[in-house]
């Protein structure tokens, strides 16, 4: 998730292990454990564009890397923390805030790789968006209680209750999943693989995208919490297979390795964007939740193959996107 809720789940566990005259100071040390895991943003290179996005949520989001990762923490504040706290409480609450910083990120849309050696998979349980301000929220006021009263017992309430908002995600994704899959049967489609994600900031509107006859169909699904829920239908494009649409690259070349790369780390769920027939986009995200408008993708230069493919950013900020999506959002009609 973002950064400042990353941070306020490492702060709320490190809470909710101290002492009532350690609340204060594990606060910090939480909040700063629960962020170094996303140190991983700086591993980039000017001549790899896709170094980045490879290694963003990687090793460093393991849960066989939390030990070593609370470690760097502790020994990062060891010098300002020293003649406060023993090594060993140092240690405790930063292990505390490190500890789920992995686990949070799995159950976004994004995901991580939570397994890591033992598998290179990106593991997404969809539950919850990469932002969500409720989440956040209860986070927060879990935090800001315990840090003004010395009290453990405020952090561990709201960390109780971001598990009931989390697990309330984990039965809206299900809702979503069962029309999608009653959506794809009435159109008489034979659903080969199903991905369903909840959109930006709420856990009402989802993007479902499911693979059928080598098409990706893609549609808004808006779960409604005291009324009906409602299907915007969406577009579908055709999946792009390396060896299939481009046969004459050689499977050695930089630019294959790079198409190769970018297609793991979207899960296999690419194409080629019908505007642009140079450029591959990854069809999981999108500025609407029913189009095929690509949030990056990657430009290849077939005749230049043993050059690295350019990563590029398509976000849509406009007013008009941010109407259609609150449109959405409502359960109102489109125009």
């Amino acid at each position: 998730m973002d950064l400042f809720t990353q941070g306020l789940l490492g702060a709320s566990m490190a809470q909710s292990g101290s002492k009532q005259n350690e609340t204060r100071i594990a606060t910090g040390i939480g909040f700063f454990a629960g962020i170094v895991a996303d140190a991983d943003i700086l591993i980039r290179s000017e001549n790899d564009p896709l170094l980045n996005i490879e290694f963003h949520r990687h090793f460093t989001h393991s849960l066989f890397f939390v030990p070593f990762g609370a470690l760097i923490a502790a020994l990062l504040l060891w010098p300002f923390l020293r003649k406060r706290l023993p090594f060993a409480r140092l240690y405790l609450f930063t292990f505390l805030g490190f500890c789920l910083s992995g686990v949070l990120d799995a159950f976004t849309s994004y995901g991580t790789h939570l397994l890591w050696p033992l598998s290179d998979a990106r593991i997404a349980f969809n539950t919850i968006s990469v932002i969500d301000p409720v989440f956040s929220l209860i986070l927060l006021t879990a935090v800001v209680v315990a840090f003004r009263k010395h009290t453990r017992t405020a952090a561990r309430v709201g960390l109780l209750l971001a598990s009931v908002y989390m697990s309330f995600g984990w039965v809206q994704l299900q809702r979503a999943e069962s029309i999608a899959e009653t959506l794809a049967a009435d159109r008489g489609h034979v659903i080969d693989e199903l991905l369903v994600k909840p959109t930006l900031a709420n856990l009402v509107l989802w993007r479902s995208i499911y693979e059928s006859d080598g098409r990706l169909h893609v549609d808004a699904i808006r779960v409604g919490l005291f009324s009906e829920s409602r299907v915007y239908p969406g577009d579908s494009v055709e999946k792009f297979v390396l060896e299939r649409d481009m046969r004459e690259l050689s499977p050695t070349s930089v630019l294959a390795t790079d198409i190769q790369r970018f297609t793991k780390f979207s899960a296999g769920l690419v194409a080629i964007r019908p505007e642009q027939p140079d450029v591959l986009v990854d069809v999981r995200y999108a500025n609407l939740p029913m189009n095929l408008y690509p949030l990056w993708g990657i430009e290849m230069n077939i005749a230049q193959p043993d050059q690295h493919a350019k990563y590029t950013l398509y976000r849509d900020a406009s007013g008009e996107t941010r109407q259609q999506f609150l449109t959405l959002l409502k359960g109102n009609d489109l125009e």
